[in-house]
């Protein structure tokens, strides 16, 4: 088990406590102050003042010595003719190229016109492009809200942000919702003692429907746009369902007994498949971006990669065989995230044993790099418009890290948090990263910024991964 996992059985009350809406608090921001000291001179460029002092490798003594000696041979024959001054004259000029100097100085010699035309023209180029500059990162939280009541348990998923922009967020029994448009809170359901707490929320590809795993063993859907009940599924799992995951119209749920199980919400009998192959609870589940492939991370400190291409060749089997079976990690995997620029990149992280996170080529089950981060590793999210990656961790900086990818060269670490940051999730527009904490606040981290230019094709391939469930029917 995972280092400071915390029992949920003990934090039952009797009493339930509403969350107040906190006054949102602006993040700060640094002003700008430019440098007041100039760049170091380079060592190797040598400077020579305004004193010029002549260099001897660079004259010629035999020509100083002719022009020493020859005005006082001109003194000593004064009386000379005419003809003999253009003879002079013109043997300076063909043979002595008009040299004059007896000195002679080490000056740059000019350069030639070609280069410094190509020179100027390279000049005028990087002017009309200007160097890119860093993204500002922001290292206070945009705002925080008061999370009273938030469970402290490593192993649960309590927190997601659908596509309608609507924060979902699970706080002992009862699940709120916060419109990020308005800033308006609103209470989904509370369920009893019996079968609270509540373990894990997901939203439905639409934006519409939610999912609500239980400590009961049970799984509610919801229809939040008329806050009713649409169907409850039992007997799927034999304990609480702490992790859920939606691809298109199949609802995935990991349970604390080690099943993995696909659920049809349109059909009556919604069970079409079952992953056996973990031995403990299965506390991560992610469905890959194209939905051929199943991540599950597990607090046996294994990693599955399940195959839809595998699971659809044997239906009459009940069980699946899993693609490639991990074991690497050294403690529990919940933190999983598939990368939006490579579709069989998967990002894993390891409890507070571990502290690593890995990178998966999902294809051929090869680790491709392994990062000790120094704590907990609680959660990860890519950035979906630049090569950067999202970790948040536990003990003991409670902080969330930004790493470039693939060199993972940290770009910010943000602070904020008291306490492990248990859960985070994105926003639909991918520029804005909700933490929740076990010191009960729900920050709002303005990470990644905004996009240098629109993706045309990601924005279409993502409103059509939508369109395509738009119509979720669940009897």
């Amino acid at each position: 088990m995972d280092a400071g996992s915390h029992s949920i059985s003990s934090e039952k009350k009797s009493s339930r406590y509403t969350a107040p809406r906190a006054p949102l608090q602006e993040a700060g921001c640094r002003p700008y102050m430019p440098s007041l000291s100039t760049a170091p001179r380079n060592p190797s460029a040598k400077c020579y003042g305004d004193r010029f002092i002549p260099d001897r490798s660079a004259m010629d003594m035999d020509m100083a010595h002719y022009l020493l000696t020859e005005p006082r041979k001109d003194k000593e024959n004064a009386a000379s003719s005419p003809a003999k001054e253009v003879y002079k004259k013109l043997l300076a000029e063909k043979i002595l190229n008009n040299r004059t100097r007896i000195l002679s100085f080490r000056n740059k010699p000019p350069e030639p016109e070609s280069i410094l035309t190509e020179l100027r023209s390279d000049a005028a180029s990087l002017q009309a492009k200007p160097a890119k500059q860093r993204r500002y990162i922001p290292q206070s939280a945009e705002r925080t809200l008061d999370a009273p009541e938030l469970v402290d348990d490593y192993y649960l998923n309590l927190l997601d942000w659908g596509s309608s922009n609507v924060l979902s967020i699970a706080l002992s029994n009862t699940v709120y919702l916060w419109d990020a448009s308005n800033g308006s809170t609103s209470e989904l359901v509370t369920v009893d003692e019996d079968n609270g707490p509540v373990t894990s929320v997901s939203w439905a590809p639409d934006g519409r429907h939610i999912a609500v795993g239980l400590n009961s063993c049970d799984v509610q859907l919801w229809d939040t746009s008329s806050n009713r009940l649409l169907r409850t599924m039992r007997g799927v799992h034999n304990s609480r369902v702490g992790s859920l995951a939606w691809n298109n119209n199949i609802l995935t749920t990991g349970g604390m007994d080690g099943k993995i199980v696909n659920n049809d919400v349109r059909i009556r009998n919604h069970v079409v498949q079952t992953y056996q192959g973990h031995e403990q609870e299965v506390c991560g589940l992610k469905w890959s971006g194209s939905g051929q492939q199943l991540a599950s991370g597990g607090n046996d400190n294994l990693l599955h990669i399940w195959d839809v291409s595998m699971a659809s060749s044997m239906p009459s089997a009940g069980r699946t065989q899993w693609l490639h079976r991990l074991e690497d990690h050294v403690a529990a995997v919940k933190a999983l995230a598939w990368c939006p620029f490579q579709s069989n990149l998967l990002a894993s992280g390891g409890g507070g044993s571990d502290r690593c996170i890995k990178f998966w080529n999902t294809h051929t089950g090869a680790c491709l790099n392994s990062v000790d981060t120094g704590s907990q590793v609680c959660s990860l999210i890519w950035n979906k418009n630049e090569r950067e990656l999202l970790s948040s961790h536990g003990f003991t900086q409670n902080q969330l890290t930004l790493w470039k990818y693939p060199s993972m060269v940290k770009i910010a670490e943000l602070t904020g948090h008291t306490s492990r940051v248990l859960f985070m999730s994105q926003s639909p527009d991918g520029l804005t990263v909700a933490s929740a904490a076990a010191d009960e606040t729900l920050r709002f981290w303005n990470v990644f910024g905004t996009p240098e230019a629109p993706k045309t094709a990601t924005k279409a391939s993502h409103a059509g991964m939508f369109n395509s469930s738009n119509h979720i029917h669940i009897r």
